[in-house]
């Protein structure tokens, strides 16, 4: 007999963030341009000349999106799509049938074998035809099965589901829970061993491909007992094992025909040899897996920012107000070069981060957050303004607009199947605070013993000495650099000169790092609870990333004869636009409402303004906040649906 599941673990804030600690990569083998920036330290060379594929592996990478480009033309109806929810089975059978599954996966096990950068570029290009086959693809390839066998699997396990994954099996990762989110301390899915075997019980919400899927990567906690250490722990499970129910497909404001659902398991038997790595590492697993995954979400941003660059051009250029085509109407221009500017700095991001990652050379841990992290916000505010350029159009329906005799064109779709990407793959408010903690890993990493309440005064002490020795030799150097040199980065001084830019950049990573140190110096142990600052510093250092980004891409294309005056002209029109962002966020950095925002959050929480929301009715439904998920077996129908 198995022993009983665990109950739901009740844990303190502090204990939530030793175990997100814990699961965080500890060690920088690898330099890291985005890290460097942090500490104030422009690494220019790191990124400079922008790393290029191989020519086999731009070959590979091209026939395949020719491929697609002809499917996604002549077998994808958008349309039918939104109209009706639901990704076709032949369209889902096609792409099998194409090795769209495959797209990461080594050859040897049936897969195409592509780098990072024509994945994303694949991404882009079916996501452009159909955001939801987008995510299907993404959440299969990005976070499901194959991304941790790549990383974490033996080979018996590459051998038993890669070679499905590539051609006829799509998987799914289940991590979050009705209860939690972003703090796994409180994951309650529980994997006892019994025997050979672990069994699964638990309930899983917004489990993308959950409804269709045929694998999946589940996180569960393993109880501590003689002969496991126990933690959260990953494990392979077939979707179709005995107790396991797909309670619901989910419905979204955006994203319609994305197969996502709730999953409940009840004493579902999983072979011990299905465990990928060992047991408490399941976390580290998700959070690594991540690290690249998270890329696939700026491939989406870059297409949708294209696609409304596209529909910009034509509409403005068509529609007429007061004797003029609306493009040339100032209002209207500046929305069309932020979209045109930012669509070209968002592909630069996506580019550098995908190529390093492939070369494996830097760490881009950091670099890969902020591509997410920036592209889901501005991917946001593009689809924004094309709905405002498009004005009454871009709130109409693309099936209003054809049956009154007007193109057919989906603004109000973008915006919406956009705005979950500020949330998923990690929040934005979430994502500031990864980042933040590992931007000042170097700080914590010599100081943090001073700001711990749980050290002795001992260890205090030696970290006090370690400290003293790393500021003694970096502060000084946050005094000057050649940001300050007129005749600095003059390789990137053309028709248009970006070397303002880089020398920009260069001071302002100085100017971060002081400001980060006076943080800390300031605030201390505190310093955790000041997410409105942690915040606004991430900010900075991402557009920062994205100016050095621009710059780099845009000589990169004029090296190579490839639009490159066009391409500096849009760096130079991102980077003006990206230093009006940086000053104002430097500013909020100590002019802002932080605390006057905590007093009125007190005051709503306790009641003091409740008199505000009168003279309103609620048109929400009855029912709880969180739905129960109470271990034990499932009271729903199973609509899971495998597509063979």
């Amino acid at each position: 007999m198995s022993a009983p599941p665990l109950k739901k673990p009740v844990v303190t804030e502090r204990e939530a963030r030793q175990v997100a600690e814990a699961a965080r990569e500890q060690d920088w083998r690898k330099p890291s341009f985005a890290k460097e920036l942090f500490l104030g330290r422009f690494r220019l060379d790191l990124i400079h000349p922008h790393p290029l594929p191989a020519d086999e592996a731009v070959r590979r990478g091209e026939q395949f999106l020719a491929k697609l480009h002809e499917f996604c033309e002549t077998r994808i109806d958008a349309a039918l799509i939104e109209r009706e929810a639901r990704i076709p089975d032949e369209v889902v059978r096609g792409l099998k049938e194409l090795g769209a599954l495959g797209m990461k996966i080594d050859p040897k096990y049936g897969g195409l074998g592509l780098t990072q950068v024509y994945y994303n570029k694949a991404l882009a290009l079916v996501g452009s035809a159909s955001p939801a086959i987008g995510v299907l693809l993404s959440a299969h390839q990005s976070i499901g099965v194959p991304q941790p066998l790549k990383l974490f699997g033996t080979d018996e396990q590459k051998q038993r589901f890669l070679p499905r994954c590539a051609r006829t099996d799509i998987s799914a990762f289940l991590l979050t829970e009705p209860d939690v989110g972003s703090d796994p301390a409180r994951l309650a899915t529980s994997a006892v061993p019994d025997g050979e075997d672990y069994v699964l019980d638990g309930v899983k919400l917004w489990t993308t491909n959950g409804v269709v899927a045929d694998l999946l990567v589940v996180m569960a906690r393993v109880p501590r007992s003689e002969g496991h250490k126990g933690g959260i722990t990953a494990f392979v499970v077939e979707a179709d094992s005995p107790g396991i129910t797909v309670e619901n497909r989910n419905a979204f404001m955006g994203l319609r025909g994305i197969e996502n659902g709730v999953t409940r398991f009840h004493q579902v038997r999983v072979p011990a040899a299905n465990r990928v790595g060992p047991e408490g590492a399941g976390l580290k697993i998700a959070l690594t897996t991540l690290n690249t995954g998270r890329l696939s979400l700026p491939a989406s941003c870059v297409a949708a920012g294209k696609w409304s660059l596209k529909i910009a051009r034509e509409w403005t250029a068509a529609r007429e107000q007061w004797g003029k085509p609306v493009a040339h109407h100032e209002a209207v221009g500046a929305k069309i070069s932020f979209i045109a500017a930012t669509t070209f700095a968002l592909e630069a991001v996506l580019d550098l981060s995908s190529q390093m990652a492939d070369e494996d050379r830097n760490d881009i841990r950091i670099e890969g957050a902020l591509a997410k992290l920036i592209a889901s916000e501005m991917g946001w505010r593009m689809a924004d303004e094309l709905v405002q350029i498009r004005g009454g159009r871009g709130f109409e329906t693309a099936d209003s607009l054809a049956a009154r005799g007007e193109r057919a064109v989906p603004a109000e779709q973008v915006l919406r199947d956009l705005r979950i990407n500020r949330i998923f793959e990690g929040s934005t408010e979430i994502m500031h605070l990864l980042i933040a903690r590992e931007a000042v890993d170097a700080h914590l990493s010599v100081a943090g013993d001073l700001i711990d309440p749980d050290k002795s005064l001992q260890d205090k002490a030696r970290a006090g000495a370690n400290a003293g020795v790393f500021y003694a030799k970096w502060l000084p150097k946050l005094v000057a650099g050649p940001g300050q040199l007129p005749n600095s980065f003059t390789e990137f001084k053309h028709e248009v000169d970006l070397s303002p830019h880089l020398r920009y950049v260069e001071r302002h990573a100085r100017k971060l790092a002081r400001s980060t140190f006076y943080a800390m110096s300031r605030w201390q142990g505190r310093m955790e609870t000041k997410q409105g600052f942690l915040g606004r510093i991430v900010d900075i250092g991402a557009e920062l990333f994205a100016m050095s980004a621009a710059c780099v891409r845009a000589e990169l294309l004029r090296s190579r004869g490839e639009h490159g005056r066009e391409a500096y002209q849009l760096a130079d029109v991102f980077c003006r636009q990206s230093r009006i962002r940086v000053e104002e966020l430097f500013t909020r950095l100590w002019s802002n409402t932080d605390d006057l925002d905590r007093k009125v959050v007190k005051g709503v929480l306790a009641g003091t303004y409740e008199w505000l929301e009168q003279g309103i009715v609620d048109p929400s439904g009855e029912g709880p906040w969180i739905a129960d998920t109470t271990p034990g077996p499932s009271a729903h129908e199973n609509v899971h649906r495998p597509i063979g």
